[in-house]
């Protein structure tokens, strides 16, 4: 968190380490960020853990380049009141996963994988098999030689 705020993001709650029973771990608690710009390293690295960088827009087709410009591509996060366009800016947001919303919840009976940077093939859902799965086609030619 200090990295984000050097580079001038405010922290508007969270970003100590967590006390309690997680004090012994690398937890943190559940961090925003307001004032965060595309060229801070927070908005273009992925961050693993309840880290919220808020990114201000003026106009919703901003959203669907900015998100492409990075080069990760494990997941993105869209709330609005507006679903019609969420769903058209989800369509078009090169993420392995979009939530409308929400924030991540995991569901096995579906895929989970990133795009780009973030990963290669998928984890859970059917897709999943298919890194298991050797596929072989044959052939057959049954008329005449």
């Amino acid at each position: 968190m200090r990295g984000a705020r050097a580079e001038g993001a405010e922290l508007v709650t969270g970003g100590r380490r967590a006390d309690g029973p997680l004090a012994g771990g690398y937890f943190y608690e559940p961090t925003v960020l307001a004032g965060v710009g595309d060229e801070m390293t927070v908005a273009k690295e992925e961050v693993f853990g309840p880290v919220i960088p808020v990114i201000a827009y003026d106009d919703p087709e901003e959203i669907v380049a900015r998100a492409n410009a990075s080069e990760y591509g494990l997941a993105a996060s869209i709330w609005t009141n507006d679903l019609s366009t969420a769903h058209k800016l989800a369509a078009r947001i090169r993420a392995g996963a979009v939530f409308i919303n929400m924030g991540h919840v995991p569901d096995a009976a579906t895929t989970w994988g990133g795009f780009k940077a973030s990963g290669w093939g998928r984890e859970m859902g059917p897709y999943a098999i298919d890194a298991y799965t050797e596929i072989k086609g044959v052939w057959t030619h049954l008329g005449g030689v």
